[in-house]
């Protein structure tokens, strides 16, 4: 039992960093565009994008929390 634990900490870790960097990736390129043009016409999908992966970050990192919990307990 601890061993799916463990595997799916260090899966949702990963979608953790994933998300992460995705998030990041589109707050550059959101940068980018506005600089370039002046206007932020195209980059809404971009803030749509940070939004998105924001969201999913939190979220993974909340499941990581509650597996980590879990582990504790079970350790015990």
């Amino acid at each position: 039992m601890n061993y799916i634990l463990i595997l799916a900490l260090v899966i949702l870790m990963v979608l953790v960093l994933v998300s992460l960097i995705r998030g990041i990736v589109a707050f550059m390129k959101s940068t980018k565009i506005d600089l370039e043009t002046g206007e932020s016409q195209d980059a809404s999908d971009m803030q749509l994008m940070q939004n998105k992966m924001m969201f999913a970050r939190i979220k993974y990192q909340a499941l990581a929390i509650v597996v980590v919990g879990v582990l504790l307990a079970l350790a015990n």
